[in-house]
């Protein structure tokens, strides 16, 4: 089994390097830099081992990276009205990971390995380090010089339905596989209860969202009561928010999607029957993850005389 998924996998691979024609490819730095993956590697796993909230820290940040001017580490810049500053960055977490690993990398080789890539890898090494299956990443982006907090506008929102979920995510060339695919990162980490409190509650604290399942709703209510704190962390994977597994599309199933953005999912006929693949005994959720990740890392990627590679991953040259 595991043959086979790493066989397809590794094809799709160079199939989305040679379509995006980005410059990115597989071993790009095995003679600039040959110890630059293992260096982010163990620098992820020191991490992880005092804070585990790290690793969907960084699958996430990836994420929000790539969804704004493409997967350039813009989001890594630091300063009044960067991408950092903008409200749905905030919550952002793992800054210091990729500083680190930038850090040891210098050594290895100055000049040699961008934020951007160091970031595609730590998020790769994230998923692996909670039991998800590995892939090879294409490397090669180069760093972006622009970082605006009035360019963070196209990032899906906790409340938004699927066909809205699905016009974000085709601006930029993922389909409804890819969504589905993408979205199972909730499988670790957390959410604030300001995202979705409003599901438990009404404005006379009377009713909730019908879609929740009634056994789950008043643990969810005295996690994040009417008037509680609209910080406090709760499970996006209720059960299983330190593993990368499927249980998420379980809990989708029975109704125990935290965000309503998670649980449309599955009350949405459309992205439903991806959600029921992935749930089956031979589902291929691992593979399609990694096949949607390197996808996604290809988006709006620099090479050349587009970007640079930042001495400090926080401040351009």
């Amino acid at each position: 089994m595991g043959i086979v998924l790493f066989s397809v996998v590794n094809v799709f691979l160079g199939l989305v390097v040679l379509a995006h024609g980005q410059g990115t490819r597989i071993g790009f730095y095995s003679r600039t830099c040959p110890n630059a993956e293992s260096i982010v590697r163990t620098t992820v796993a020191s991490h992880f081992t005092s804070d585990p909230r790290i690793a969907p820290g960084l699958l996430r940040m990836h994420f929000h990276d790539c969804f704004v001017q493409g997967c350039d580490g813009s989001v890594l810049i630091s300063g009044p009205n960067t991408e950092r500053t903008a409200g749905a960055n905030l919550g952002l977490h793992g800054f210091d990971v990729i500083d680190d690993a930038k850090t040891r990398l210098l050594g290895a080789g100055p000049g040699v390995v961008s934020c951007a890539d160091i970031w595609a890898l730590a998020a790769r090494d994230s998923v692996v380090i909670t039991r998800g299956q590995s892939w090879q990443v294409p490397t090669g982006r180069r760093d972006g010089r622009v970082s605006l907090a009035s360019n963070v506008n196209n990032l899906p929102a906790p409340s938004d339905p699927v066909a809205v979920q699905l016009r974000k995510f085709g601006a930029f060339g993922l389909n409804i596989r890819d969504l589905v695919a993408l979205v199972g990162g909730h499988t670790i980490g957390t959410t604030a209860c300001q995202f979705f409190r409003n599901r438990l509650f009404n404005t006379t604290g009377s009713t909730a969202d019908p879609t929740i399942d009634a056994t789950f709703l008043p643990q969810l209510q005295t996690l994040c009561p009417q008037n509680g704190d609209g910080s406090r962390r709760v499970d996006l994977d209720t059960g299983s928010a330190n593993t990368f597994d499927t249980s998420f599309y379980n809990n989708l199933r029975t109704g125990r999607g935290i965000l309503q953005s998670d649980q449309s999912l599955w009350n949405d006929p459309s992205t439903r029957a991806v959600v029921q693949q992935f749930l089956s005994p031979r589902g291929s959720f691992n593979a399609e993850f990694a096949r949607s990740m390197v996808k996604m890392s290809n988006i709006g990627v620099k090479t050349g005389a587009n970007g640079e590679i930042r001495r400090v991953c926080s401040a351009v040259n």
